[in-house]
């Protein structure tokens, strides 16, 4: 009986009929220009790979162009890019003019396809040659970096254009072990699918996806892109696992056969495979591990064959011939003896002339069997022929990795600082600092001559920092940083030892945490550069210096070693430092209140910079400009330059960098405010990020979330903002401006008072002057307004001089605030207007009524372009229109609110606006509702029913509401009865049709 099995379109596809029916579906809504996504995720060897044939197969045959990318196990730092690079490399030979054209318009692909010919090459030099080392690596990549971003669009463009003449399936394998940088480009292209003919999809092993595994996050994300699908590929139940095993087997196998496969392999095709493979001498119970079961069935070859997978097993990749001729030492014909049995027996596969094995279980099972001594002498043979072939890209990756694990730590040492500079030029500062660390690890196991030129540890210390704070992992940056200062001895000269001291001193700058040593930290490079003659490392010090001192409130001190930093740096002609401190010198003229003066310097300083190379103080400057005019409330303008400032830090590779972070997090706020609210507000690429950067921009966007009527999900954003809010002030901020407001429209308005008045306590501690605590107070005060109405009505006279204490404390924390913080920031801005005038209006409303003019001076204060607030005001103001019997006026308002809260999809303020005109009889555009029945539901009903309508179970209303799963049942029973329906469908369908549910 033939028991080897029959891969490929020789065996059946079995069962999977929902799955590929679903993926099938995908296809189709491609074609008819549906752009969509697909993460195909199940165990090692469930069948992933044999789906998406079947879907390639299926898809090229209808005309499609389908292109697979594969990501490789590289552990040692990865090659960027990989899976991307091997699917579009087919498009450079397609023979088709459109695609080659399409190629030549887009030359930063030229890093992914070299083949193509269209590797770009930027002109001439610039005309200022950076002073300092530092500056020199960044004038390095600003001439040969082609930028994440315009790679990022090139691959987006090109698959565009060419899916605007067929239908274009990217298949994308094993993305559990892709690279940082891969990551970041499939969020990109993932967010950015439209109309395209275009489906992308992506398998991973799910088991391999652990809580701290870097994928995980990223996928969170992705799934709820609404062009987003996720497809789990369980085991085959028992029926499909008999068919499955019945098919492998050439000859019929009896039942007891079957069942005892069925049995051992527990439905995974590939444990089926290879039992049935092992033949009639695999008895016994399912061994320990799959590694065991792989190796009863390879010990069934021949010696050389055996010898043979164990040199593939150690390349880690595909491997060709010639290599194998070297590494396994077997003579031409016994070698090809030996491939032919491998391949013969389905344990190599031949891909685009490359050997692989057939499954990358098989490749761990045969590496971990391996003795250590065998794969030192592999590992060493192949790094021999690496160095022997010329270098091309991933060329010192591949040798770095080799050379590690055959202990040349020479050979890898010099391999590792070259792999980190191809890293940087490609926009992958994770990889970088991945391959740095290497360098650190094994720098004691070089000997001082065999290093190479022009390094040594305090240098790969300060890359490793460097690295760290420029792909989002600012503690690491610290750490690093630190460790650096530490390793400084009475050999190092004073200037190099300040530029250790000032490189810690950025690093903790970028943290709230720290930042009270990074003033420590920038004295002390200080004291080591004060009495030395002018020079660039000097001029460096100083800028730094009046940066810091400037977030310290040491105003005229920043001023003064911000000149010094001019000065110094126009003597050395160290431009970058000019550039650095004339920043500096425009942000501290927009606080004293001059902006004209402050945009010409931040101009000058950008322009500076850009010309010296020096991207990290080019993206500080455009910071600070757009800043300036966020400021002034030209929002328009603002939000311009943010996403300029954004798109330029992409470009360098510079996105999770302290400027790079600034800038997204105040464009995504500005969006906020602006109401240019995007569907998916968490659409950024986090798996390689920090926890606390994460959080940073969790920060900017919880406000959103909650807007939208998430109130689940802000619960758990507060709760881990308030769990590290110490450690940072837009955590504190975040925190304490959700929980108040999340509280607020849950109608816990002491909830929400007593928030506000914790968050405004934090800040007197930490920051008595952060103008944020006026936004935080006038939400605190509207609670305890709110609170203390409810209080008078009820006559609970305790409550309500509880409320109104509460109150005035917050009042007193909005006018410290005002007294604080404006010699810091100059005039108040029409933001810092607007927001203080809410508060002092929602003041009012302790004691008594707001004049309902009063609320009409908060609208119109918000009107400088933040629609959101505008229309929450507009509702306040409707409010007091109708206490005081103005209803046509309270309709305008309520009209107006409407539009925009239906536009922004907001659903909290919609529902208020709504429940407000039921309430006054009150008939808004498009929600008519019968009065009969509105007067019968409570608010309660009517909140439970809108949920019920949006799909949730009784637990998940209970949930939102916060009440319990059995009060839920209670008021949708009220509700049922009242709209005279019996089912739940039923009553979401009556109060549709009688108008007291806006259909969605």
């Amino acid at each position: 009986m033939a028991l080897v099995p029959r891969l490929g379109t020789g065996i059946p596809m079995v069962g999977r009929v929902d799955e590929l029916r679903r993926l099938r579906q995908a296809v189709a809504q491609a074609r008819r220009g549906e752009a969509g996504a697909v993460l195909l995720a199940g165990d090692a060897g469930v069948g992933k790979t044999r789906l998406l044939s079947e879907l390639a197969e299926q898809a090229s045959a209808q005309g499609a162009l389908v292109l697979t990318g594969r990501c490789l196990d590289m552990k040692e730092g990865g090659l960027p890019y990989l899976p991307f690079a091997e699917a579009l490399a087919p498009l450079a030979t397609l023979g088709d003019e459109a695609v080659t054209e399409a190629l030549r318009a887009r030359p930063a692909l030229g890093r992914l396809l070299p083949q193509a010919a269209v590797v770009p090459r930027s002109g001439g030099e610039f005309p200022h040659v950076p002073a300092t080392e530092h500056e020199a690596r960044l004038r390095v990549r600003a001439e040969q970096d082609v930028g994440q971003l315009q790679l990022f669009d090139a691959v987006l463009g090109v698959l565009t254009e060419i899916a605007a003449h067929r239908p274009v399936v990217l298949l994308l394998e094993d993305l559990h072990w892709a690279d940082g940088s891969t990551r970041n480009l499939l969020s990109f292209l993932l967010s950015r699918l439209r109309a395209q003919q275009l489906l992308v999809v992506g398998s991973y092993r799910e088991e391999d996806v652990h809580r701290r595994h870097p994928l995980r996050e990223l996928l969170a994300e992705l799934v709820r892109l609404p062009t987003v699908q996720r497809i789990e590929l369980p085991p085959f139940g028992e029926p499909e696992a008999r068919a499955f095993v019945q098919a492998l087997a050439e000859e019929p196998l009896g039942q007891d056969a079957v069942t005892e496969l069925v049995r051992r392999s527990e439905g995974n095709p590939f444990f089926a495979e290879e039992l049935l493979a092992s033949g009639p001498g695999c008895d016994g119970d399912l061994p320990a591990g799959l590694a065991e079961v792989l190796l009863a069935r390879l010990e069934r070859l021949s010696a050389d064959t055996r010898r043979v997978l164990r040199a593939v097993a150690v390349a880690s990749d595909g491997v060709s011939h010639a290599a194998l001729a070297e590494v396994s030492g077997l003579g031409e014909l016994e070698l090809d003896e030996a491939l032919r049995e491998a391949v013969h027996h389905h344990v190599l596969v031949i891909e685009r002339g490359f050997y692989q094995f057939r499954h990358a279980l098989l490749q761990e099972a045969v590496y971990s069997d391996l003795l250590p001594g065998e794969r030192s002498r592999m590992h060493a043979a192949y790094a021999t022929r690496i160095r022997s072939k010329p270098q091309g890209r991933g060329h010192n990756a591949r040798l770095a990795y080799h050379s590690m694990r055959s202990k040349d730590f020479p050979t890898a040492l010099a391999a590792l600082v070259r792999a980190a500079d191809e890293a940087e030029g490609l926009g992958a500062p994770g990889g970088a600092l991945r391959h740095i660390e290497q360098a650190l690890d094994i720098w004691d196991a070089v000997p001082g001559s065999d290093r190479p030129d022009g390094y040594d540890e305090l240098k790969l210390l300060l890359e490793a920092s460097y690295f760290a704070g420029t792909s989002g992992e600012p503690e690491r940056a610290v750490a690093f940083a630190r460790s650096a200062v530490e390793s400084l001895g009475p050999e190092v000269p004073a200037d190099r030892a300040a530029m250790a001291w000032r490189r810690l001193a950025e690093a903790q700058m970028g943290l709230d945490s720290t930042f009270d040593a990074a003033v420590e930290a920038i004295e002390r490079a200080w004291e080591l550069v004060a009495d030395a003659e002018p020079s660039a490392r000097r001029a460096w010090v100083l800028s730094t210096r009046a940066q810091i001192l400037r977030g310290d409130d040491r105003l005229e001190e920043a001023a003064a070693s911000a000149e010094a930093a001019v000065a110094d740096a126009r003597a050395a002609g160290a431009d970058g430092a000019e550039a650095s401190a004339l920043t500096t010198l425009g942000a501290l003229a927009d606080s004293a209140g001059d902006p004209q003066e402050a945009r010409q310097r931040l101009r000058d300083a950008a322009r500076k910079a850009g010309e010296a190379g020096a991207i990290d103080v080019e993206l500080s400057a455009m910071y600070y400009l757009a800043l300036s005019y966020e400021d002034q409330g030209e929002l328009a303008d603002a939000a311009t330059l943010y996403r300029r400032a954004v798109q330029h830090a992409e470009q360098a590779g510079l996105s999770w960098a302290s400027y790079g972070l600034s800038a997204r997090l105040r464009e995504a706020s500005l969006r906020y405010v602006r109401g240019d609210w995007p569907e998916d507000e968490l659409g950024w690429p986090r798996s390689s990020l920090s926890s606390t950067v994460s959080a940073i921009m969790a920060s900017a966007w919880v406000d959103l979330v909650l807007a939208r009527g998430r109130f689940a999900e802000t619960e758990r954003l507060v709760a881990d903002l308030r769990g590290q809010w110490r450690s940072d002030i837009w955590f504190a901020l975040a925190a304490a401006d959700a929980g108040t407001q999340l509280a607020t429209w849950q109608g816990d308005h002491r909830l929400a008072a007593v928030r506000a008045r914790e968050g405004v306590g934090w800040l007197e501690d930490a920051f008595p002057w952060a103008l944020g605590g006026i936004r935080i107070g006038a939400l605190g005060l509207e609670a305890c307004a709110a609170w203390a109405t409810d209080a008078r009505l009820r006559g609970d006279a305790d409550a309500e001089a509880e409320a109104a204490a509460i109150g005035d404390d917050l009042l007193a924390h909005v006018r410290n605030c005002i007294a604080r913080g404006r010699p810091r920031a100059g005039t108040l801005g029409p933001e810092g207007q607007a927001w203080l005038l809410r508060a002092e209006t929602a003041a009012g409303g302790l004691r008594g009524p707001v004049e309902p003019g009063e609320w009409a001076k908060v609208v119109e204060a918000f009107g400088y372009g933040a629609v959101y607030e505008q229309a929450v005001c507009r509702w306040r103001h409707a409010e007091a229109l109708l206490a005081a019997g103005e209803t046509a006026r309270a309709a305008e308002e309520l009209e107006q609110a409407h539009v925009v809260a239906q536009r922004l999809k907001a659903v909290p303020l919609r529902t208020a606006v709504r429940d407000l005109a039921r309430r006054a009889r009150i008939e808004l555009d498009g929600v008519a509702p019968r009065r009969d029945v509105v007067d019968a539901l409570t608010d309660r009903e009517r909140a439970v029913l809108e949920r019920v309508a949006l799909g949730r179970t009784n637990r998940q209303v209970g949930e939102e509401l916060y009440i319990s799963e059995k009060t839920v049942s209670v008021h949708l029973s009220r509700a049922m009865a009242k709209l005279g329906a019996s089912r739940r469908a039923e009553a979401v369908a009556i109060a549709y049709d009688r108008g007291l549910l806006a259909r969605p």
